[in-house]
């Protein structure tokens, strides 16, 4: 339940399910904590109404199948939403975009073919084990994205290595993809041999149909090889 100071005003939400028997503010149903909003493993179908301040946000292990527009409207301090293990195979477009403060995405294991549009403010996004197409993600979807650290899209029925990367990378896990080739330039500057991507130092493709012997300037630029190949 809520802590002390937030009883009113979690008493004042709307009810998670409005059609269930038990029509429960979302605070005595989720546990409410100093900003942070637990409701794993509570048989949500949909996100329910969230404090004003919430920050960070857990809803694993749910029956959740479509996050809407309306799911995180003026939740200005959020900057975590964890949603894995879920049903989640639709997204309106711009159900993220809002967030300012958005970093920590989390949608692993989820039926997901497409991603909208997120915030450039992004630090982890984690996309493991969906159904993830190469067209499902927006044209240089990462690119501005210049805080971005870890991206873990494993698992899933990408075709190829999303690019742009921002230089602030450090781990990509692209491990049992479609993958079967490499473009020069998807790591490195192809025309500037001087150029070298100093933070990328975890790359997993093991599991796909490329042989990355094949393609040594693509990674002339990086610390460290790529795991994968034949």
């Amino acid at each position: 339940m809520c802590v002390f100071t937030r009883v009113f005003e979690c008493i004042s939400h709307a009810c998670v399910n409005a059609n269930s028997e038990l029509c429960m503010p979302t605070c005595l149903l989720c546990v409410c904590l100093s900003g942070s909003v637990y409701c794993d493993d509570t048989g949500l179908d949909h996100i329910p109404p969230l404090p004003k301040d919430t920050t960070h946000f857990y809803g694993r292990f749910n029956h959740i199948r479509h996050l809407k527009n309306t799911d995180f409207m003026n939740l200005n301090q959020l900057r975590s939403i964890d949603l894995t293990g879920n049903q989640i195979s639709e997204m309106d477009e711009d159900v993220l975009l809002s967030l300012p403060r958005l970093q920590d995405l989390l949608l692993a294991d989820n039926n997901l073919q497409t991603i909208p549009e997120l915030p450039a403010s992004m630090k982890r996004i984690d996309l493991r084990n969906n159904r993830m197409i190469s067209r499902g993600l927006h044209s240089d979807a990462f690119k501005d994205m210049n805080g971005l650290e870890f991206l873990y899209l494993s698992d899933n029925n990408l075709d190829s290595v999303p690019a742009p990367l921002p230089l602030s990378l450090r781990v990509l896990h692209l491990q049992n993809n479609n993958i079967q080739t490499l473009h020069e330039d998807v790591f490195c500057h192809l025309h500037d041999r001087s150029f070298i991507r100093r933070n990328l130092e975890d790359i997993r493709l093991d599991g796909n149909p490329v042989n990355i012997h094949q393609f040594p300037q693509a990674y002339v630029c990086l610390p460290r090889l790529p795991v994968g190949g034949p």
